[in-house]
């Protein structure tokens, strides 16, 4: 079983901007000072005894781990040092802007346990980030990353399509642009308009109009699509939801949802079944398999996908099971012993 991380946030600590989007106490539902030496080690101690773990990971999210002082920083990170010796940790990830990261900085975060750095990125055109008051270009992405290579360090990257001046084609663009760092891992943020945000005014004054729900599902799913194919894991697509971010009048447009991945995952598998059912009558009566994890996903939320199967392709699901010799991206559709195969990975294409 994976080993817990344990999240430590310092929401917009350290950061010198404030993106139009920005507000990391609704977002991350956290704020105030930063954890003293002995708060983290209780955080810590407390986790592990309640899953009786022998190693937890570390995470310090939100805020500009690098750009705090270096004082802070090896405050915050100090008293994991015997911890780290012992095993009882096993790794520290943090969270920087991409100008905010050098040679030197990286080897400081090597040798005190830090091992991954995830990197607020948003967009790779230059105009999107100017509009969204990043402070950075994506050449400076591209110096960060190269920078944590060296470093041996892993690389994380946070995307966030639907920004001011973005465009379908420069969100995939920016995609395309990332992956050729290399990243360990990515996530996707679609925009939201928050409460007291910049954007919150731009949305008010009509100058700015959020990505639909619709919208934004169809294009991470060919965002998800196209990192499956590089081999890339996103690991998250939508903001968590916290109490704050769910509270009346927080989200004041964009494509919230607590589920949002759950949708982008089910149109993927309905592409593969509206596929496959081309090779069949209208008419049919099938049974669908795929690997246990991805029933859920293949139903469809509230059953839309077993619905516009019948609505659309004429072909009824009489059930849907899980296989577990089945990878995540297969299906398979029987009818009368007789079976269809497909892949997401290797079947559909978009855009």
């Amino acid at each position: 079983m994976k080993q817990p991380i344990v999240p430590f946030f310092i929401s917009h600590r350290g950061c010198p901007h404030q993106c139009v989007f920005c507000d990391q106490v609704k977002i991350a539902g956290r704020g105030g000072e930063f954890p003293s030496a002995s708060d983290i080690l209780a955080k810590i101690a407390a986790y592990r005894d309640s899953g009786r773990w022998r190693s937890v990971d570390v995470a310090f999210y939100g805020g500009t781990f690098t750009a705090l002082s270096p004082a802070v920083q090896e405050g915050l990170l100090r008293p994991l040092q015997p911890l780290i010796a012992a095993g009882e940790v096993g790794s520290v990830r943090v969270s920087t802007r991409p100008d905010a990261i050098d040679a030197q900085t990286a080897l400081f975060l090597r040798e005190m346990g830090v091992r991954t750095v995830e990197l607020g990125v948003q967009s790779m055109a230059d105009d999107v980030l100017a509009l969204a008051g990043r402070g950075h270009t994506a050449s400076d992405v591209e110096l960060a990353g190269h920078v944590l290579r060296e470093a041996e360090l892993s690389l994380g990257v946070q995307l966030m399509p639907g920004l001011p001046g973005d465009t379908p084609e420069k969100a995939m663009a920016s995609l395309m642009r990332v992956m050729d760092l290399r990243p360990d891992f990515l996530r996707i943020y679609p925009t939201l308009v928050i409460a007291g945000t910049p954007l919150a005014e731009l949305h008010a004054n009509g100058s700015y109009r959020p990505l639909s729900i619709e919208a934004a599902v169809s294009l991470c799913k060919a965002m998800l699509h196209r990192a499956w194919q590089a081999g890339i894991p996103v690991i998250r697509m939508g903001l968590q939801p916290t109490e704050e971010l769910e509270r009346d009048g927080t989200v004041l447009g964009g494509p919230y949802h607590p589920a949002f991945r759950h949708l982008v995952e089910a149109e993927l598998c309905f592409d593969l079944l509206r596929k496959l059912a081309g090779c069949l009558r209208r008419g049919s009566a099938v049974e669908v398999i795929c690997a246990p994890s991805r029933i859920s996903a293949v139903v469809g939320h509230r059953r839309g996908n077993v619905v516009r199967l019948e609505q659309i392709c004429g072909v009824r699901v009489k059930g849907v099971r899980g296989e577990p010799a089945l990878s995540p991206s297969e299906i398979l559709v029987e009818q009368g012993g007789e079976r269809l195969h497909g892949d997401m990975v290797r079947d559909l294409a978009y855009g």
